[in-house]
């Protein structure tokens, strides 16, 4: 459940449609991803899960697979 509250903060800020996956999308390997769409994501992200990201996980959040792992650092549990 908590995974795909992530995956839709992903679609939603990126602008991507529900019928593609959002799991392996990278920083940059997506024309919406761009570091403008990367401070929107990173806001939504943190409102979603009430978290607040210093500026080491913000640069380093680069992947969907890696925004699980910063949030999970933070104590979210992202079962699917």
């Amino acid at each position: 459940m908590e995974l795909e509250r992530l995956r839709k903060v992903f679609r939603n800020s990126l602008e991507i449609p529900n019928e593609l996956p959002v799991d392996d999308l990278e920083y940059r390997g997506s024309a919406q991803w761009d570091s403008l769409a990367h401070m929107s994501l990173v806001a939504a992200i943190e409102d979603e899960f009430e978290v607040m990201l210093d500026t080491d996980e913000v640069i380093d959040l680069s992947s969907f697979h890696r925004a699980q792992q910063i949030l999970e650092k933070h104590g979210v549990v992202l079962a699917d």
